[in-house]
């Protein structure tokens, strides 16, 4: 395959004047979504806060991306991603300076949850940029996209312990989350005022149904609900660890409550996703609209891995280096554990370049068996290590998880077309999962073999990416008035 140069710097091409202001959004989605992170040391003084409870508001902060990030694809599918990311924005912005007035733990732990809607944004993204670049330059279009707005938890890593500082008082890392929320506020105005959906004359392609993907055989139909239900279960695993058995924020009645409502839900979307896909299950599907559901779930699975446990390790990060290594101030902490996010503004580009240039599923494998060996060396980072070799470690093995995660983005556009939200919001979905799952697994061992956990995952996601399928050839979607257009995938 290969990949025209993408120009960054020529402004005057509506289609990088796209990209641009796409990135910043979802860069600001960032900044906001963990902008309690570099801050957690202050607020856990502040509202003097256990160990145990700081790691249930890491959980919290991203519970809600689950599913957020199915009903947002949904939503960018039906509506556009133009509409759906100033809403995010301006909601989300709102809920961070809602945080940042909390008085007591209560209200810390719902805004931390309600704060996970924001972190539905990079969906949007994803079919904006589908939508304005070529199949030979989407991969690094994504990676570009993906890249510098994951930089975000680093900028905010970097920026909110100064800004607080520079506020004062008791009270300055209020200010200084504050300030973040109505950024992004503003910012869901201006791009409503200059962001389009598609470039001038172009289709916008919408899904025939809304509730669900459609699949394009029985198989795949039940392949499809299966592949929901790791979802409910993180849901679940999360309410269990708010139960009165655990941290004791939910009591039994609400437990129960929850048990039940997920076990609803799951049923109420079986039924939405039958209704999608009754015709199809009916009569069929003509060849040439057919697409193969695995290219999902594999998308899914290495999303897992990949960006879960970068949002669990920058969860984390900034506390694993205050405890691991003496003398180092919350500041100090925060700016080291910023490499991780760091090498977004590299790594990401770079895979989805690498998956444009060499072959999708042989970037993936490569670069999944690199994130492994990374997390089997972060595992062995001690007190007894010099800080420069731990940072340069977290650093080279954020590499590969970033560059996994532009690998993943880089096919997500090919599978088919008028789905690329709905698709882009379930690897999304997966993602958060995995947050969830390690993050979960964090509450209960110690940093080394949390590390080695998420290593020995991405081995078993190296074996399940290889039954991915090499996308090549044309996709076909339909147009309003029912004829077929072809859009080349390689």
């Amino acid at each position: 395959m290969s990949t025209d140069r993408i120009r960054l710097l020529d402004f005057s091409d509506p289609k990088i004047k796209t990209l641009h202001v796409t990135w910043f959004a979802f860069f600001l989605t960032f900044v906001v979504w963990f902008s309690h992170a570099p801050m957690m040391a202050y607020i856990k003084e502040a509202f003097g806060l256990s160990g145990a409870e700081v790691k249930a508001l890491l959980i919290l902060n991203v519970a809600l991306t689950i599913p957020s990030r199915i009903v947002i694809g949904t939503l960018v599918d039906k509506y556009g991603p133009r509409a759906v990311y100033s809403m995010l924005l301006m909601i989300g912005g709102s809920i961070c300076v809602a945080f940042s007035l909390a008085q007591t733990y209560e209200q810390l732990a719902l805004l931390r949850f309600l704060s996970g809607f924001i972190g539905a944004g990079f969906v949007i993204g994803i079919r904006m940029v589908g939508e304005w670049f070529p199949a030979k330059q989407v991969g690094v279009a994504e990676g570009v996209y993906g890249g510098w707005g994951n930089f975000g938890s680093a900028a905010g890593a970097m920026t909110l312990p100064t800004l607080a500082l520079i506020y004062g008082g008791d009270d300055g890392w209020r200010y200084a989350l504050a300030t973040t929320g109505v950024i992004a506020f503003i910012y869901g105005i201006i791009y409503y005022r200059i962001a389009r959906n598609t470039p001038k004359g172009s289709t916008y392609f919408k899904p025939k149904k809304h509730g669900g993907l459609e699949v394009t055989s029985k198989k795949d139909f039940f392949f499809y609900i299966g592949m929901n239900i790791p979802m409910y279960i993180a849901l679940a695993v999360l309410t269990w660890k708010l139960s009165p058995s655990n941290l004791g924020l939910l009591d039994a009645t609400a437990t129960n409550g929850i048990y039940i409502a997920l076990v609803v839900l799951f049923l109420i979307q079986v039924r939405a996703i039958y209704h999608v896909n009754e015709e199809n299950l009916k009569h069929g599907v003509p060849e040439i609209q057919r697409y193969k559901f695995k290219q999902v779930a594999v998308l899914d699975v290495a999303y897992f891995v990949t960006f879960g446990s970068e949002l669990a390790v920058v969860s984390m990060l900034p506390l694993f280096f205050l405890e691991t290594f003496e003398g180092l101030d919350p500041i100090k902490a925060g700016l080291l554990a910023s490499g991780f996010a760091f090498m977004n503004l590299v790594a990401r580009p770079t895979g989805g370049h690498l998956s444009d240039t060499i072959g999708r599923r042989k970037t993936l494998s490569v670069l999944i068996l690199g994130l492994a060996v990374g997390y089997f060396v972060l595992s062995q980072v001690d007190s007894g290590w010099w800080i420069a070799a731990a940072v340069i470690a977290s650093m080279c093995c954020s590499f590969f998880v970033q560059a996994g995660e532009g690998a993943v983005f880089a096919v997500v556009p090919l599978v088919q077309r008028r789905m690329t939200g709905q698709i882009a919001g379930m690897a999304g979905a997966y993602g958060n999962v995995g947050a969830v799952c390690y993050l979960t697994v964090l509450s209960f061992v110690d940093y080394s073999t949390f590390f080695m956990v998420i290593g020995a995952s991405a081995l078993v996601v190296f074996l399940f990416v290889q039954f991915m399928d090499e996308p090549s050839g044309q996709m076909a979607e339909v147009l309003p008035d029912g004829t077929v257009q072809l859009i080349d995938v390689e």
